[in-house]
């Protein structure tokens, strides 16, 4: 049975493409870091427990920030792309569609890189 053309074709490199790939990759990732940091932080640790000394005894170690970093973005990443599609099932202008995607690209950037700073370099501003 010879299948038709249209099913043989790859489909392009394009935008979408690329994000619902990213999205696919990016959640094999998601999982097990949220999950590593409920088993962490909920139960073994307790959220009863958690204050500035366990935040900064904790961050202490360039891996926990490089961990977190990695759930902040990786999380925020899914949300800005939810709501990108949602964004995109009322936005009917191509121009308007890439200003909206372009915009929330930056914002993503903007705030995973303002996280990653408070996280990575607020280490040294924390109280002994």
């Amino acid at each position: 049975m010879q299948l038709p053309d249209a099913i043989k074709e790859k489909p392009g490199r394009n935008y979408e493409t690329i994000a619902w790939k990213w999205m696919r990759y990016s959640a094999l990732l998601l999982i097990p870091l949220v999950w590593g940091h409920v088993l962490l932080q909920d139960i073994l640790v307790g959220v009863h427990r958690i204050d500035l000394n366990y935040v900064a005894l904790r961050w202490a170690s360039l891996g926990w920030r490089i961990y977190d970093v990695l759930l902040l973005g990786f999380a925020f990443a899914h949300g800005v792309n939810g709501l990108r599609q949602v964004a995109l099932d009322y936005i009917h202008n191509p121009r308007a569609r890439r200003g909206v995607e372009w915009g929330l690209l930056i914002f993503w950037l903007l705030i995973t890189g303002i996280g990653a700073a408070a996280i990575i370099g607020g280490v040294s501003a924390l109280p002994e």
